[in-house]
């Protein structure tokens, strides 16, 4: 057979595979699903292109899709723990994060204040600091660290590295002992924290971003002088309980030194999720924390909250 010939017939036989396609989405009354057709030029293997760019399309997607923190390493950056995790008396913890050249990074990105965020906080969600480490000229970041009791931890370093986007990694941390979980506290809009009340209002939505305004009160009269704390009247992180997905919050910009400190929270999916609040009075920073439940936008799984000062 001569190649126009073969040409003919390979032509026919794709028109012979679509046509086929668009009848059983007609017979099952429903639209088929598009075929992607590849033409390959003599000696090149079209399917094996076709494979590596569904490949690589499906794996931007599943990034983009990944909440933060969930991974230790992401476009060429590791977050390094060099030092175990004390219990007790604090002790030097020490880390780095290796950039795409295998060296640690030394230029950073100033975000809300600070050059580099650093989050601990319990697997059962019971336990969270916010620290800001100190990073010598080598890129190795240190901070005095103690987590009150045994298990299994989490660290967040929260960063953008000079002329890259913003990132938040994610690394596992053991602290020997023996180990027991908590449950998450009681459902309730209110934390206490000393003498501090603090009121959260607002639900989490799955799939879009949702408002929340947290109250502070100091025996029971609002708070109206808060001091800034990372570039605003609060700071809220909000992890995602089983796994510890690290989710998008924003401030809301506002003039006001409290009572009402207001955020916005893109939580992923529905379930449970912990909300930890620093905010500065009098000039000690302070922590309330809250466990929320998201809802789906037609209202399943209804949200309800947790307090835990």
């Amino acid at each position: 057979m001569n190649t126009a010939a073969k040409l003919g017939v390979y032509i026919l036989g794709l028109a012979v595979v679509f046509g086929g396609a668009l009848g059983v989405g007609k017979a099952t009354g429903q639209a088929a699903s598009p075929v992607a057709i590849t033409t390959a030029s003599p000696g090149t293997n079209g399917h094996a292109a076709m494979t590596q760019r569904t490949t690589e399309s499906h794996t931007e997607q599943a990034k983009s899709n990944t909440p933060g923190g969930l991974q230790v390493s992401e476009n060429g950056y590791t977050l390094d723990p060099v030092t175990p995790i004390a219990t007790g008396d604090p002790a030097e913890f020490r880390f780095t994060i290796i950039g795409p050249d295998g060296d640690p990074v030394t230029r950073y990105q100033v975000e809300h204040d600070k050059k580099l965020h650093f989050i601990v906080a319990s697997r059962d969600l019971t336990s969270f600091q916010h620290v800001h480490p100190e990073m010598s000229a080598d890129g190795t970041w240190s901070v005095k660290l103690a987590v009150p009791k045994p298990g299994s931890y989490r660290a967040f370093a929260d960063f953008a590295p000079e002329g890259g986007e913003k990132l938040t990694l994610g690394a596992d941390l053991q602290a020997a002992g023996d180990y027991k979980p908590e449950p998450l506290p009681e459902v309730s809009r209110t934390a206490k924290v000393g003498d501090y009340t603090v009121e959260l209002d607002g639900d989490l939505v799955t799939g879009q971003s949702s408002k929340v305004t947290l109250t502070v009160r100091k025996d029971g009269k609002p708070v109206t002088d808060l001091q800034p704390y990372l570039g605003a009247y609060g700071h809220l992180v909000a992890l995602r309980a089983g796994d510890l997905a690290y989710l998008h919050v924003h401030p809301e910009e506002s003039a006001a030194a409290g009572p009402e400190v207001t955020f916005y929270v893109e939580a992923p999916s529905r379930g449970d999720y912990r909300l930890f609040l620093d905010f500065q009075h009098d000039d000690k920073v302070r922590t309330a924390a809250f466990t929320a439940t998201a809802a789906t936008a037609d209202g399943h799984a209804p949200s309800t909250t947790h307090g835990h000062g």
